[in-house]
C-alpha cells in the first residue's frame, strides 16, 4: 500500500492564490500577474513569498476559469480584440508594433487592455502621429521606474476596444522582455485568420 502525504499547507496557499489571481484577473480586468497575486495574497493573508505561484500556474488556472464561466463569451471577445489589435498595428507599423500580453496568449477576458508594444526612434513620434491623425488618447505614466520601463504609456479606444502601447526606446527591441511573448503584425494576422477559420460554422 502507497502512503501519500496530504498536500502542504503552503502548496494549498500556492494554488489557492492562483486561483484567486486568476478570478481577479478574469472578472476585474487586471493584466498584471505580479499585481494579481500580491493582492490574492494579501487577501488570503498570506505573507511568505514562498507560497506566491509563477505565472504559469496563475495562467492556468486562468484557462480553467475562462473555460468554466467565459467559454463562448470569451472565444468572441479575444476574436474582437486581435481584430482591433490588427487595425492598430495596421496604422502604426512604421513604429515596430508588436502584440504582446492575453490578447496574444489568448487569456484576456472581458476587460482586458490590448497591450501593443513600439520601439520609434522617439516617443514624441507616436503623439505626434497621432495629433496629425486625430487619435485622441490618455499619456500614463510608467506605473515604477527601471532599467526595461517604457518611456510612455498610451491609451486609447479603437473600435470600441482599449489599447495600451507601451512605447520603449528602439534599441530596446533587439533585448526583448524576459518571459514575455510578443509577434509582429504578419504572425498576429495568420492568428486572427486561423482563429476565423475555427469558428465559422461546418456546413
Amino acid at each position: 500500500m502507497t502512503f501519500r502525504a496530504p498536500p502542504s499547507r503552503s502548496g494549498t496557499l500556492r494554488r489557492e492564490i492562483a486561483a484567486a489571481a486568476a478570478r481577479m484577473m478574469a472578472e476585474d480586468g487586471i493584466s498584471d500577474f505580479g499585481f494579481a497575486k500580491r493582492k490574492a495574497a494579501r487577501q488570503l493573508g498570506a505573507s511568505d513569498t514562498d507560497s506566491l505561484p509563477n505565472n504559469a500556474e496563475i495562467e492556468a488556472e486562468l484557462r480553467a476559469w475562462q473555460a468554466l464561466y467565459q467559454d463562448e463569451e470569451q472565444a468572441e471577445r479575444l476574436l474582437e480584440m486581435r481584430h482591433a489589435a490588427v487595425g492598430v498595428m495596421r496604422l502604426l507599423d512604421e513604429f515596430r508594433p508588436y502584440l504582446t500580453g492575453g490578447v496574444l496568449d489568448g487569456t484576456a477576458g472581458r476587460y482586458t487592455e490590448v497591450d501593443i508594444e513600439l520601439f520609434p526612434e522617439s516617443a514624441k513620434e507616436v503623439e505626434i502621429f497621432f495629433l496629425n491623425h486625430g487619435v485622441t488618447y490618455e499619456h500614463r505614466e510608467p506605473r515604477r521606474p527601471a532599467p526595461n520601463a517604457p518611456e510612455a504609456i498610451l491609451s486609447f479606444e479603437w473600435e470600441q476596444v482599449p489599447i495600451r502601447l507601451s512605447v520603449y526606446q528602439a534599441h530596446a527591441e533587439r533585448s526583448g522582455r524576459r518571459h514575455a511573448d510578443r509577434a509582429r503584425l504578419p504572425a498576429v494576422e495568420a492568428l486572427l485568420t486561423q482563429e476565423r477559420g475555427e469558428m465559422e460554422p461546418v456546413r
